[in-house]
């Protein structure tokens, strides 16, 4: 296999939920004949954050993935969809393969960060049905439990929106393997331009990390 059939079709039949914030959530916008393949193909990741492609060493398929999801027919579904301006905006994308006990707290995105996507590459789970790693939007930053949507993060789920002061999302504690890619469109100001200077630097410090 060389390349993943992704399916942006379905990204674009499905309409935007507004509840609690402007977002879209796409079941199997990778098929789960292509999941698992695609989850034997991921690179171990033993320790928790995040990794640009750039520092890690993946496979072909992984590597094909990961151009895919960075070019020009996303954005434009993305774009057309959400009604946003985001053609020059440079992209941004990283990968987890576990979570940590410290991981889930309720945030916002980064102001940088125009638009969040998750792609979700797990099997199903006992975790997933006890709630927890499903990732929660919620209607304030006070209370995990207060949220209108919970996304299980299995079943090559995408789930994509535009960050705002209002974007809070977190999850229940979760401890193990949790692949997800993440992609982001970023602004063009100066946090922007350093988030991406650090996003380069750590690609370079996590390659000459694996090289050792």
């Amino acid at each position: 296999m060389s390349q993943i059939a992704l399916q942006y079709e379905a990204l674009e039949r499905t309409p935007i939920s507004e509840a609690p914030f402007r977002h879209v959530v796409v079941p199997n916008f990778v098929r789960e004949e292509d999941l698992q393949t695609l989850i034997n193909l991921m690179p171990e990741m033993r320790s928790g954050g995040s990794f640009p492609p750039e520092g890690l060493k993946l496979h072909p398929t992984v590597k094909a993935l990961t151009k895919e999801l960075q070019g020009p027919r996303l954005k434009k579904i993305v774009a057309e969809k959400f009604g946003l301006d985001i053609e020059s905006a440079p992209s941004m994308l990283t990968l987890r393969g576990r979570t940590r006990e410290k991981d889930g707290r309720i945030h916002r995105d980064s102001e940088a960060k125009l638009v969040t996507i998750l792609l979700y590459l797990n099997p199903e789970s006992a975790a997933w049905s006890a709630q927890e790693g499903c990732l929660r939007l919620l209607n304030g930053p006070d209370n995990l439990e207060d949220y209108d949507v919970e996304v299980k993060p299995a079943h090559g789920t995408l789930l994509i929106f535009p960050n705002g002061p209002k974007t809070w999302h977190g999850h229940r504690q979760y401890v193990g393997p949790r692949y997800t890619i993440q992609l982001n469109y970023m602004a063009t100001n100066n946090k922007a331009r350093y988030e991406l200077r650090r996003h380069r630097l750590s690609a370079l410090f996590k390659r000459l990390s694996f090289a050792r």
